[in-house]
């Protein structure tokens, strides 16, 4: 991964075969950053799969040709003392076809470009909201009764 930055705004390139996910993750964690938006992302996945929330799960589309990502945005915040990384987006096959959604997973193919704002001194929180069943993003944590 490369990755430069301007003040808050970064620019990283993922390169092929790396993890989506656990190159956000090390990112973040090296970066030291606790809260983050993913701006766009744009570039290729060798495979995925996006999840649809029917109100109580994920259904998850499987791509297992390469597609390439038409539209990648999401937060960075913490979770269990680790980073948390939130993605939705879109891409296209060989079709020209969308496919898009919450992302679960992915493998970067060929490249991948992200940019995204960090906001210093502020931990998002991602804490398990159980009336939703799922973890959702909050951007003060530890401000609430």
């Amino acid at each position: 991964m490369q990755a430069i930055h301007d003040g808050t705004e970064w620019v990283l390139r993922l390169d092929d075969g790396q993890d989506l996910f656990e190159s956000l993750v090390a990112f973040a964690e090296r970066e030291h950053v606790t809260a983050a938006a993913v701006v766009s992302g744009i570039g290729m996945f060798r495979k995925a799969a996006f999840g649809y929330w029917d109100g109580t799960q994920y259904r998850p589309e499987e791509l297992t040709v390469p597609h390439e990502v038409v539209a990648l945005h999401g937060t960075i915040a913490r979770a269990d003392g680790a980073p948390s990384v939130h993605l939705h987006g879109a891409a296209a096959g060989p079709d020209h076809r969308l496919v898009g959604g919450h992302l679960l997973r992915a493998t970067v193919g060929v490249l991948q470009e992200i940019v995204l704002t960090t906001y210093p001194g502020r931990t998002f929180g991602r804490p398990f909201v159980e009336s939703w069943g799922l973890r959702m993003l909050d951007l003060e944590p530890g401000d609430h009764p």
